[in-house]
């Protein structure tokens, strides 16, 4: 997939305008505040979700206006594209070759993305839940059917957890739990095994670019740990098994939190770096490259399932990189379009070969 344009009208403070970017590294650098990520944002919502900054879309109206407008030609599955995207008094309206849809996600079969944004480097730093959104956000670009299971998880949690409380006023309510149970077992089974399969492939994938980002001096490995003892060789069925046992086992401890304390919603995965934790041990550099790693690994794998590389969008992922990773980032990611943000005019400069945008009070040169 290329980015061919990409036009703007009332986003964020963006002055009105519009960028042909080149079809390898595009390089966007200015001081912070400028509008570099917001340039970012508007090529991501073309993916059909929301803003990777969590953004409600009436927040990314420039301020004192009243709409915003977005307009992107593309090479996508063998063919030329446009997409329009605008909103206005709290209505999104979604244009693709001059027809409106009625949904964003028509987008998502057409055009794909790949970010890295400075929030994601608490993928490393923090809690479980924060790893697991970043799987489950891999998996649902991967495989349609893995949202609609994620989903009826949550909801069979959600009422199994309603339930947990109300036993402490009405036992007679706990002979009803093997029920919920059951389906949560074989829901959670669904999800365990996308996750494991999913890991496994991207490990592959993930270690030979964290390899070559740190010149071959470090090894990274991926291990997803499952509080049932779920493992790659596990069947579906056994996996199944494995859960109803678990939740058999944990029912003591449920009807004494009032929460559900086993299952995939409360799962992890290990990243080591050099067998070790890059949580606990890792440097700065260390851990975004670990995460650079994960999603260029998570790019590789929506190519191999859709035969169109993803574009890359790496926001402010430079800093803290020593330079020989800033290298291979600028010019060694090959066969992608990817557009880098940074604040270092130096930065700018190392780029070999592609095109360099200028941002300054919005206005992109």
């Amino acid at each position: 997939m290329i980015v061919k344009k990409l036009k703007f009208e009332n986003f964020r403070n963006l002055l009105n305008n519009e960028i042909v970017p080149c079809k390898k590294v595009n390089v966007i650098y200015g001081d912070n505040a400028q509008g570099k990520t917001n340039l970012l944002e508007a090529i991501w919502l073309f993916c059909g979700g929301h803003s990777f900054r969590g953004s409600k879309e009436n927040e990314l109206i420039k301020f004192d206006d009243k709409f915003f407008k977005l307009t992107m030609d593309f090479d996508s599955f063998g063919r030329e594209q446009n997409a329009e995207i605008s909103f206005s008094q709290n209505k999104k309206k979604i244009k693709l070759n001059g027809v409106e849809k009625n949904s964003s996600s028509y987008l998502t079969e057409v055009f794909s993305c790949v970010v890295f944004s400075p929030e994601n480097m608490t993928l490393v730093k923090r809690g479980p839940s924060l790893r697991r959104k970043f799987l489950d956000g891999a998996i649902c670009q991967h495989r349609i059917r893995y949202a609609a299971a994620l989903a009826k998880y949550n909801q069979i949690i959600n009422q199994r957890n309603a339930l947990l409380k109300d036993i402490y006023k009405h036992k007679e309510l706990k002979d009803t739990l093997p029920i919920w149970d059951d389906s949560l077992a074989v829901t959670g089974a669904i999800i365990l095994k996308e996750r494991i399969e999913y890991i496994k492939e991207l490990k592959i994938y993930a270690q030979k670019y964290h390899e070559d980002i740190s010149c071959s001096k470090e090894v990274l490995d991926i291990e997803y740990i499952s509080n049932c003892g779920a493992t790659e060789d596990d069947s579906i069925e056994t996996i199944t098994e494995k859960l109803r046992d678990a939740y058999q086992k944990s029912r003591s401890e449920d009807y004494h939190t009032g929460y559900t304390n086993i299952g995939p919603h409360r799962d992890d995965m290990d990243i080591k770096i050099n067998g070790i934790s890059a949580k606990t041990f890792g440097s700065q550099g260390q851990q975004r490259s670990a995460v650079l790693s994960l999603k260029l690994a998570q790019a590789q794998m929506l190519y191999k399932k859709n035969g169109e590389k993803p574009v890359i969008l790496l926001d402010d992922v430079l800093s803290e990189l020593d330079p020989k990773r800033q290298d291979f980032l600028l010019n060694k990611v090959e066969d992608y379009q990817v557009f880098v943000t940074c604040c270092e005019e130096s930065n700018k400069e190392q780029l070999k070969s592609g095109k360099v945008f200028y941002i300054n009070s919005g206005e992109v040169k």
